[in-house]
């Protein structure tokens, strides 16, 4: 099943994409396609080390993660008014300027949670098959 819907400015992307997903009780989904621009960005940079959280306009180049009703894990890449592009681990605070539109893929078969990982550290994605 396919879910798009808009996020209106002010918005904070990522409360809005687990919001929309407990709503419709999406239990395992992809982000297939998300694009508009935002006024204040908030990310994580690889290594879990930095963060960027400033007040500046980007345009949203792409969004993509795994996302269910339960938790999110979505990436964003994004470009400023020179075209450079930065990307990294979406964060609360992330925040719509005109728009975003956000289309999800939901993956009916399966359930997807996350579960501490003694690894990495993290809690790391789960996958399982619905039984039929």
């Amino acid at each position: 099943m396919n879910h798009v819907f808009r996020l209106i400015r002010g918005n904070d992307i990522k409360k809005e994409i687990i919001a929309y997903c407990q709503k419709m009780n999406i239990e395992a989904g992809v982000i297939i396609s998300a694009v508009g621009c935002i006024q204040h960005l908030h990310i994580r940079l690889a290594e879990a080390k930095d963060y960027i959280d400033k007040e500046e306009c980007y345009e949203i180049v792409s969004i993509t993660g795994t996302v269910s009703k339960d938790d999110v894990h979505i990436h964003i890449s994004l470009s400023d008014n020179t075209g450079k592009t930065i990307g990294g681990h979406l964060k609360d605070g992330t925040i719509v300027d005109t728009t975003c539109e956000v289309a999800i893929y939901e993956l009916k078969d399966y359930v997807f949670s996350r579960e501490p990982d003694s690894i990495t550290g993290y809690d790391e994605l789960v996958i399982k098959r619905k039984e039929i």
